[in-house]
């Protein structure tokens, strides 16, 4: 009767530490979800975003003057210091443009910075039919939790999903709650926090599918992982305690 109750006992753990197939595998539903159309986003300039504008024209001398740092053409060697060379919005989301002044950027896309400066160089009789570029250097997006490797990581591309982002972190760990993953996301002075459910390919069609600058990821423990948290950390605790506990057992019921 005690060796039944000590393996009755033995099961239970083995049950609480062991995560379900359901809380483990990614977008369960996909097969039904079908074919929709995808929705990229253009996020608008933040404060302490930092932007490289590149003006060029047909006369590549006439353009130096609205160029900072580096002359036309030039190359920085590395990101560090291709960021020191750009542009840093300010809190009150303005640029110092040279000779133009300061530049307001807020409610702004990249696109829609270079329109504004084209029609501002064209109406100032400053360059004849520039063309301006505009590009975020500073772009990141931060993962913590139970992940394989958590910290924060730059992305050159316009548009990256969540699941890039992760892939990014190195995927996350087998302890990781897929079903409620946490997003937070400060845009234009206000901070949202949301839920993702990774479990279920939902979360494609909505608003955090792709990832924004200065994005934060957390991705909590799941329940099997914190109720075994500083109890019994792997199944080789298991078996030795089984084995000490069958052997007690024995002992005492001789």
């Amino acid at each position: 009767m005690k060796i039944h109750s000590v393996f009755s006992a033995l099961l239970l753990i083995l049950v609480a530490s062991c995560a379900s197939r359901k809380e483990i595998l990614y977008m369960q539903d996909a097969k039904d979800v079908g074919n929709a159309e995808i929705n990229y986003q253009t996020p608008t300039i933040q404060p302490n975003d930092i932007l490289k504008i590149n003006v060029e024209t047909l006369i590549p001398e006439a353009a130096v003057p609205y160029n900072k740092g580096t002359l036309q053409g030039m190359q920085p060697q590395n990101l560090q210091v291709l960021q020191l060379d750009g542009y840093l919005v300010s809190l009150e989301n303005t640029i110092k443009f040279p000779v133009l002044g300061e530049i307001s950027t807020k409610d702004l896309t990249t696109m829609q910075l270079e329109e504004d400066l084209k029609q501002r160089l064209v109406d100032g009789g400053h360059l004849l039919n520039p063309k301006v570029n505009v590009r975020l250097i500073n772009a990141k997006v931060t993962i913590l939790g139970e992940v394989n490797q958590p910290g924060t990581y730059t992305f050159t591309e316009q548009n990256i999903t969540v699941l890039q982002a992760l892939g990014y972190a190195g995927d996350l760990t087998i302890n990781g709650r897929r079903n409620d993953v946490l997003m937070t996301r400060e845009a234009d002075g206000i901070r949202k926090v949301t839920h993702l459910d990774l479990t279920s390919a939902e979360f494609m069609n909505s608003d955090y599918y792709f990832i924004r600058p200065n994005d934060v990821i957390v991705v909590n423990q799941n329940n099997p992982r914190v109720k075994n948290a500083g109890f019994i950390g792997d199944i080789g605790t298991v078996l030795t305690i089984a084995s000490l506990a069958l052997s007690v057992t024995i002992l005492l019921t001789r």
